[in-house]
């Protein structure tokens, strides 16, 4: 029997895996993700283009298995108190954004001729964000603390989450048949899977953590490593056998080994594995771009692109502007979700063939593509843009001026001190304003945080405190000090400037998340606090203190 040549294999990878390295240093320095680097990497290697490589067959296998990595990681940062913690703006917001944006691309499809099951598929392709990319974008600009970015994490949450149940029904209705059928193949699929989850959940909280604890395990940092991908890959591989999603198995396994004390560590063990074989998932799905159809159909192409990134942003404005969120932050949120995301390419391969022929899925690959390009643009401009359209449909009367909310207390009253922000640094600085016998005002964006500070018995207003109006209504002329807390720099750049300009004998004292920002906010505040400089002063002053306590020669 003659011995299988894997080589020809190997150097399709290798090729691969080289060009994704170059695209994505390149894409790194045009400040681009470089998954964009990998997608086009994939495109310009595959048979569409320069069909260096021709056979992609045992490449996208092993990027299945890199998809299955990625699910499993997430069902081990998985949690019902982790969403607990993103409020229901975020929670319910998002399954109402997953649910509006599948009605949206239902009906469009159906208006545009395709049966249900087709336009169910599309539907649920572009419902889902891009969560590797926006995400590495939000942490990147120091905005994941941010309003709009806390609730961006929420929403995306929610949409990963979302992927198998998406993954279930897509394939269900590829099955084919009468809605009775398609009914039973998806409870069938439930039955299997909740034969799976009680396999596994004896599995993971019998079996596995006692293996964990072995000593042998403990002292040889080799062996949880592989003990983790045999546990991730095993989960795949056995969700394949029963004939369900190996993407399926490999969150179920993630999930039941979240509430363990060995989540954290398996998730790093498995890091480097997923993001080879992730950068393997984005490289195959680019081979399946073809650059000549795109050039071809492009204003077909653009529509569409177009409709996405309006579509998904209206929806993600008015689902969290309905739980309270303000308009611009709500629509600043909905930009940064305006792109198709990586799980969608998972589904699209799933429709393909049974629900989406060729060109249809020509068309939203192509587009997917285009998106995940003008994310990065839309991140970074959706504050800035977000703020001048609501300012700009407030004039027009479209909408509302922004409603204020009395402080609490004395509205008469003239306070020294004023206070941007109550998480828990403007929590500390109030009750430090308190003890030298002061009432601040506090101003937040957050419904929860000016309930809180109304409790401690705070002037508390509810506003967005970049708008003129929002800092006349606190009485910020009347103010000796104005600290901003706000940890996304450019909110608090925005509101100390306002501040700045608007009462010029307002001493204002502004929050750096990092030393990176402390210049362009010294240009508008008169003091800032640099958090970086300030924890690398305290840590190395317990250094000293400990050094000068150790007697010599201690721990030589």
């Amino acid at each position: 029997m003659p011995a299988m040549d894997i080589w020809p294999t190997l150097f399709n990878i290798l090729v691969l895996l080289s060009a994704a390295l170059v695209l994505g240093v390149i894409c790194e320095r045009l400040r681009q993700s470089p998954i964009l680097g990998y997608l086009v990497a994939g495109t310009l290697l595959g048979p569409n283009a320069l069909a260096v490589i021709s056979d992609t067959q045992e490449v996208a296998a092993l990027a299945e298995l890199g998809v299955a990595l990625l699910l499993f990681t997430i069902g081990l940062e998985f949690s019902i108190g982790r969403l607990r913690r993103f409020g229901p703006a975020a929670l319910f917001g998002g399954a109402g954004q997953i649910l509006l944006t599948i009605g949206a691309g239902f009906g469009l499809s159906l208006a545009f001729g395709l049966s249900p099951g087709p336009a169910f598929a599309i539907g649920a392709v572009v419902a889902l964000s891009s969560t590797a990319v926006v995400l590495r974008i939000l942490v990147a600009r120091a905005q994941i603390e941010s309003v709009h970015g806390r609730h961006v994490l929420g929403v995306l949450l929610v949409q990963d989450i979302a992927v198998v149940p998406l993954v279930l029904l897509v394939t269900a209705f590829g099955s084919g048949g009468d809605t009775a059928s398609v009914a039973m193949d998806i409870l069938r699929t439930i039955m299997w899977a909740g034969v799976m989850a009680a396999t596994f959940y004896v599995l993971f909280n019998i079996v596995v953590p006692r293996v964990l604890l072995l000593e042998s395990l403990q002292q040889n940092r080799d062996l949880p490593i592989l003990l983790a991908i045999v546990t991730g890959l095993g989960a795949a591989w056995g969700a394949h056998q029963m004939g369900l999603s190996p993407a399926l198995g490999a969150f179920v396994a993630g999930v039941l080994l979240a509430g363990s004390p060995f989540a954290t560590q398996i998730r790093a063990d498995i890091a480097s594995i997923r993001t080879l074989l992730v950068t393997l998932f984005f490289s195959s799905i680019g081979m399946v771009g073809d650059p000549v159809w795109l050039i071809d159909h492009l204003p077909d192409v653009m529509a569409l692109v177009g409709a996405i990134v309006v579509g998904k942003a209206l929806i993600v404005w008015g689902v969290l502007r309905a739980f309270g969120l303000p308009h611009a932050h709500a629509l600043a949120a909905g930009l940064c979700l305006g792109q198709v995301g990586e799980f969608s390419f998972v589904l699209a391969e799933t429709a393909r063939g049974p629900l989406i022929g060729d060109d249809l899925f020509k068309l939203i690959i192509s587009a997917t593509i285009v998106t995940l390009f003008l994310t990065p643009y839309l991140v970074a401009g959706g504050p800035r843009a977000s703020t001048a359209l609501i300012a700009l449909l407030e004039r027009l009367r479209v909408l509302s001026p922004s409603t204020l909310q009395a402080p609490e207390g004395d509205p008469t009253s003239t306070p020294r001190v004023l206070i941007v922000g109550y998480g828990p640094t403007g929590q500390i600085l109030a009750r430090s304003a308190q003890r030298l016998g002061e009432r601040p005002v506090v101003i937040d964006v957050n419904p929860k945080g000016v309930r809180a500070a109304a409790r401690e018995g705070l002037h508390a207003q509810l506003g967005d405190a970049r708008h003129t109006d929002v800092l006349e209504h606190a009485g910020v002329t009347h103010a000796k000090v104005a600290v901003v807390t706000i940890p996304d720099t450019e909110a608090c750049h925005a509101v100390a400037a306002r501040i700045s300009a608007m009462s010029p004998s307002t001493h204002v004292i502004a929050r750096a998340r990092y030393s990176q920002s402390r210049k362009e906010l010294s240009a508008v505040a008169d003091e800032v606090i640099d958090e970086e400089l300030s924890v690398a002063m305290r840590l190395s002053a317990r250094m000293r203190a400990r050094m000068r306590a150790a007697p010599p020669g201690e721990g030589a």
